[in-house]
Order: structure tokens, then C-alpha cells, then sequence
């Protein structure tokens, strides 16, 4: 058996384990099913409650994609910025970083009083809880080239433009990747909890957020956890999505995206 088939089915088993775990659970403490429903009452609320449960899916990652998008293209601008000015860097991205330490559900309330309830107040969540570490990370990459390296431009009478696209930002793609990665997981969770306070434009009709919001209201626990369900296999799908244009982009010239496609 391959590395990749024992490797699933690994997974399979752990998989396996904890749905048996799940179910003891409730057979050995006598839970009723509005308090932890069963592993089959929540298969069944994936299968009846499907259409909804791929419209709120597909709302609520079409919010943490263009916000991660936005966060990735504005991120990296700043981060450029910065690394050409030190003056600039000193003075601006310790306020940068201060976006990573304010609660969002302090500010959520704030933009859905500003841009009201919808679709833009959700994705604009997801793009301020994305940007701090694409800035953080970008950044780093780009000012950590090797002094010797840049000497050596230099030397060759490298422009300034030169030195940045040919030698910073190539030198700068894993550690931006690495700041993509940490951000595509938190991407959904910005857009779920923007979800719970900033709703949907239409009623009846929102991401995983709102549904979560409708679902605990009416104490339908089994579609509630197939809504946390739903919610997890997103961001593995965004998590994995980036892991792997990483590995596309780098793998043929850097050592951790070559280590990636090893695992």
C-alpha cells in the first residue's frame, strides 16, 4: 500500500473512532437528541436539509474568499511599501499588527451600522481579520534577503524595481504563503462570525452564520451541527486549497514546498 492509501485510511479509522466515541456518549450519559443529537440524526439533517445547507456554504464562502482575496492583494501592496521604506515601517506597521489584537466582535457591530446588513458588511470582516498576518508575513520575506544577495544586484547595477521583483519578492513567497495559509482558516471564521452579526439582505436566506443564528433559535441541534460540519469541511477546503498553490508555485525551487509534497 502507498504512502497516500495508508494515509487515508488512517484518517478513515481516526474518523471512524471518534463517531464511535460520539455515539457512547449519548448511549452512556442517556442525552437527548436537542442536547447532542446522534451521529445518524445529523447524517439525516445533511441529506434533507442539503439545498440550504449548500446555499448558506456557498454564501459564506464566497464572503471569506473575497475577503481573503482583498486582504491577500492589499497586504501584499502594504507590505511592499513598507519594505521599501524603513521610515514608513517603523512608523506604520505596529498599527498593522494592532488589527490582529482588536476583537472582531467588537468592530462587527460597527460595520453593519455603517454598510448595514448583507453580503459587503461580511466580507469586509473577513478581509480585516485576514490582512494582519498577510502584512506580518509578507513583510518579514521582504526584508529578510540575505545582505549578500542584495550587494550582489548591486553590483550588477540592479534598479530598484529590479532588486524588488527579481530578488524580495521571489525570496518573500514562502514566508507570504505561510502568512495565506494562517489566514484562509481564519477567513471563514471571520465570515461566519461577520454572519452571526451583520445577517443576510434577504430573509430566509444567509451563509453558515445566519443559518447557525436560525438553527439555534428553533433548537434544531442536528442541523446546527451539520451547520459546524459544513462550516469545517470549508475552511479544510480553503486550507488545503492554499497548501496546494504553494506547493505549485514553490515546489520546484524551494525546500519547504518540496517537503510539503513529500508529506
Amino acid at each position: 500500500m502507498n504512502k497516500l492509501g495508508l494515509t487515508l485510511l488512517s484518517a478513515a479509522a481516526i474518523f471512524g473512532c471518534l463517531l464511535l466515541l460520539w455515539q457512547s456518549i449519548i448511549w452512556i450519559f442517556a442525552l437527548p437528541p436537542y442536547l447532542l443529537p446522534s451521529p445518524t440524526r445529523v447524517t439525516h439533517a445533511v441529506i434533507t436539509r442539503f439545498p440550504s445547507l449548500i446555499t448558506s456554504l456557498g454564501i459564506t464562502a464566497a464572503a471569506a474568499a473575497g475577503g481573503l482575496l482583498a486582504a491577500l492583494i492589499i497586504g501584499l501592496i502594504i507590505a511592499l511599501i513598507f519594505a521599501q521604506s524603513p521610515w514608513i515601517r517603523r512608523m506604520f506597521y505596529p498599527y498593522t499588527i494592532l488589527l490582529q489584537t482588536v476583537p472582531i466582535v467588537a468592530i462587527a457591530p460597527m460595520i453593519l451600522l455603517w454598510m448595514g446588513p448583507g453580503l459587503g458588511s461580511v466580507t469586509l470582516i473577513a478581509f480585516i481579520i485576514c490582512l494582519a498576518p498577510i502584512i506580518a508575513n509578507a513583510t518579514q520575506g521582504l526584508i529578510s534577503v540575505d545582505r549578500n544577495m542584495v550587494d550582489l544586484f548591486l553590483m550588477h547595477n540592479a534598479s530598484r524595481a529590479q532588486l524588488l521583483l527579481k530578488l524580495r519578492l521571489p525570496h518573500a513567497m514562502p514566508s507570504l504563503f505561510t502568512g495565506i495559509r494562517i489566514a484562509s482558516g481564519i477567513a471563514v471564521i471571520g465570515a461566519i462570525t461577520g454572519e452571526l452579526f451583520a445577517g443576510s439582505s434577504r430573509v430566509g436566506v444567509g451563509g453558515i452564520g445566519y443559518a447557525i443564528q436560525y438553527a439555534n433559535a428553533q433548537l434544531e441541534t442536528d442541523y446546527l451541527f451539520a451547520l459546524v460540519l459544513a462550516a469545517t469541511v470549508l475552511g479544510f477546503a480553503f486550507f488545503f486549497t492554499v497548501m496546494f498553490l504553494e506547493w505549485y508555485f514553490l515546489h520546484n525551487w524551494h525546500e519547504s514546498a518540496r517537503v510539503i509534497g513529500q508529506d
